[in-house]
């Protein structure tokens, strides 16, 4: 009877045991299956999550308008490769797709919206290359030695404009002068004593004020 009372007691313990042992197994296993989950969610959560709105277009990049000359190359299709005039209407009138908007756009936003219109049931995987071989011209009036209409360059700065009109007049105030963007309504002044070197960009008008004695 004792032996039989100490069997009985050592599987009892024994079986306890393994109650305790099945508990912590499924306990672990429960916070597995829960990080699991979590780590799926958050998976899911960043497919889901939209890319990023394409940055605007800084003041300091060139964009386009009408007057502007670009070189067109389509690989593959030397018919559609050539030299092409931004529209008065800011249009690019291109063979097969007909009128994209030009304006205000880069040359990059340009060659990836005719890629993209190529693509459209026209060429199969279009590659688009696009660069500027024109610009439109600047105006500069004013306190200068020859007012008048100029070929910008890229990377074209305020001084280096005044310069190719010929330099300023005695008369000019060499602090300040007034430039309308293109694509402005409205003049600002802008401090030419500042160290950054100020872009001009084709259409823009500069004006060159006089002096106070």
């Amino acid at each position: 009877m004792v032996r039989t009372g100490k069997v009985s007691g050592v599987l009892s313990r024994f079986g306890r045991s393994l109650l305790l042992t099945g508990s912590v197994m499924l306990m672990l296993s429960g916070t597995a299956c829960e990080a699991a989950s979590g780590q799926s969610a958050a998976a899911a959560k960043t497919l889901k999550t939209p890319s990023a709105p394409p940055s605007a277009v800084s003041e300091d990049e060139y964009t386009l308008s009408s007057g502007d000359k670009i070189h067109v190359i389509v690989f593959g299709e030397e018919t559609l490769t050539g030299d092409y005039v931004i529209t008065s209407g800011g249009n690019l009138s291109f063979p097969l797709v007909g009128n994209l908007k030009a304006s205000d756009k880069t040359v990059e936003q340009l060659q990836v919206a005719l890629a993209t219109a190529l693509g459209d049931g026209y060429v199969n995987n279009p590659r688009v290359s696009m660069q500027v071989i024109s610009f439109r011209p600047f105006y500069i009036l004013g306190e200068v030695a020859k007012p008048g209409e100029y070929p910008v360059s890229t990377g074209l700065t305020l001084q280096q404009a005044v310069a190719s009109a010929g330099g300023y007049t005695y008369r000019a105030n060499t602090r300040r002068a007034y430039i309308k963007r293109a694509n402005g309504t409205a003049e600002r002044l802008v401090d030419l004593r500042v160290s950054e070197p100020i872009i001009i960009h084709a259409g823009d008008t500069i004006r060159v004020g006089e002096r106070h004695f």
